[in-house]
């Protein structure tokens, strides 16, 4: 199942004649708020360039074994562009020569892992020249692909959302970063005075009687996050 925000887009060629593309005369839903959350945090944690900042975006919904056949995302929508999958981990496949090789398979150069919240970013030739495709899932998945329409296939009466106009990446100040991990003080490296061989002794002595219980520590793991963004560009 698919479902469309902001753009509704014909795959073939319609009866009229008209190409592949956005239809520019149909009426489609507004963005979800909670996708426009996702939209201002790709752009803020530079995923994406704030000169291309979605304003469409497309929702997969995959039962098991459903599958996307090889394509190229047409050129009505601006590049990069990006997908964010939920719910179960698949691959994704690139390749200028991608071939079906049975119900919901396919052969292609290049597999990519795409995890769960993971973001993968799509320009250059791998969204010019390479086609893609997804294999057959073995468990329901969500994707959400985010896009910017070309203006001048805008929808009739399109109207920017005014909420994610001027979006700005989030400054890398290195002032805050040396702030927050301040030079050792020339007081904390002064020298502490030689003492004699004695002195050490006796000291050595009361901290072996002090710590003559057993020490127990214990080391605590926190697992890695589970969202990954891949940046995928074959060749200049």
């Amino acid at each position: 199942m698919v479902e469309k925000f902001m753009i509704c887009v014909s795959l073939l060629q319609d009866k009229n004649g008209n190409p592949p593309g956005i239809l520019q005369d149909d009426v489609v839903d507004p963005l979800p708020p909670l996708f426009k959350v996702i939209i201002r945090r790709l752009v803020r944690w530079h995923v994406l360039p704030p000169t291309c900042v979605p304003d469409s975006c497309i929702v997969n919904i995959y039962e098991e074994g459903d599958c996307i056949p090889p394509h190229i995302d047409n050129h009505d929508f601006v590049r990069p562009f990006c997908t964010v999958s939920f719910l179960s981990e698949c691959n994704i496949l690139f390749g200028s020569n991608l071939k079906v090789a049975g119900a919901g398979e396919f052969t292609g150069s290049i597999a990519i892992r795409l995890p769960v919240g993971s973001v993968l970013v799509i320009n250059g030739n791998a969204a010019d020249v390479a086609k893609h495709c997804v294999p057959a899932v073995p468990t329901k998945r969500i994707s959400i692909t985010f896009r910017k329409m070309d203006e001048s296939k805008q929808p009739i009466g399109f109207a920017p959302e005014p909420d994610l106009q001027g979006i700005e990446p989030l400054s890398y100040d290195m002032e805050k970063t040396r702030s927050l991990n301040p030079p050792t003080s020339d007081s904390h490296m002064k020298r502490q005075p030689r003492r004699d061989g004695n002195e050490r002794g006796r000291e050595h002595a009361e901290r072996s009687h002090v710590h003559s219980e057993p020490q127990y520590f214990s080391r605590s793991r926190r697992r890695p996050a589970n969202k990954q963004r891949v940046r995928l560009s074959l060749g200049s």
